[in-house]
């Protein structure tokens, strides 16, 4: 499913992605987050959004917090030199925009991560969860992106996306309220 999704959106153009901050609206604002958001078909917006309402209810058990719906998925393209700096998707206080009622970020991985450039894979592009809390050595969490797999973190959680350096990396975002 991840392969035949990545076949469809890696031959979209794609807009510029957006960031929020207290605007009413998002902007581009490459020097914070540089990736493309593409628009794919209806039937797969909609095999997303199916499996997204069906986690859902695990999901809320799982962080012990109610949620009543999910935000249009983004389907997303890094390219060399693209990332996202760290930062929190919501439910901070900090934002003044409906990302304030985010409760839970989620990430679906279409590609694969790897430490060694080849053919269909990407370097660099990982996703990476910082503790300020935490002892030095234990601040920062990698995850390895392998197709398929879907993560789910508070919506306050410090994370970022490190500038991919090798082939292009494919995600979908959503976030649960």
């Amino acid at each position: 499913m991840c392969e035949r999704i990545v076949n469809e959106i890696g031959m979209l153009e794609g807009s510029a992605s957006v960031v929020y901050g207290r605007a009413e609206s998002g902007v581009v604002h490459d020097t914070a987050r540089k990736s493309l958001r593409l628009a794919p078909s209806t039937e797969t917006i909609d095999l997303v959004t199916g499996r997204l309402q069906a986690c859902m209810d695990q999901v809320a058990e799982h962080f012990g917090v109610k949620l009543s719906e999910y935000e249009d998925p983004q389907f997303l393209r890094y390219q060399v030199g693209d990332f996202f700096v760290a930062h929190q998707d919501g439910n901070t206080g900090m934002l003044l925009l409906d990302t304030d009622r985010r409760l839970v970020s989620t990430v679906i991985f279409l590609s694969r991560e790897a430490e060694v450039a080849a053919e269909n894979v990407y370097c660099g592009g990982s996703l990476i969860f910082t503790n300020f809390r935490a002892a030095p050595e234990r601040a920062k969490f990698h995850v390895r992106a392998e197709p398929g797999t879907f993560i789910a973190f508070r919506s306050e959680t410090t994370h970022e996306v490190t500038p991919v350096t090798h082939g292009e990396r494919y995600s979908i975002v959503s976030w649960y309220r």
